[in-house]
């Protein structure tokens, strides 16, 4: 049985298995808000009981433009 490749990126640098999305969200420092947001339309099975982690998510999102946009 033949070894899997091994990567030569160091540890937690490994971009290939991340999601384009959430390597985003990281960077926003919003990644827990969108994790919130999922986990409650997971737990409901319906968006529109879930709009306090969604405005709370796009405060975060909001501040972060802003902040991006005054640099």
């Amino acid at each position: 049985m033949e070894k899997a490749a091994t990567s030569k990126l160091p540890e937690g640098n490994n971009t290939e298995d991340e999601d384009p999305v959430e390597l985003m969200l990281k960077r926003t420092g919003c990644l827990e808000k969108h994790y919130s947001v999922l986990e409650c339309i997971s737990e409901t099975k319906d968006w529109r009981l879930c709009q306090q982690v969604v405005a709370e998510f796009r405060q975060c999102m909001d501040a972060y433009k802003q902040k991006k946009n005054k640099v």
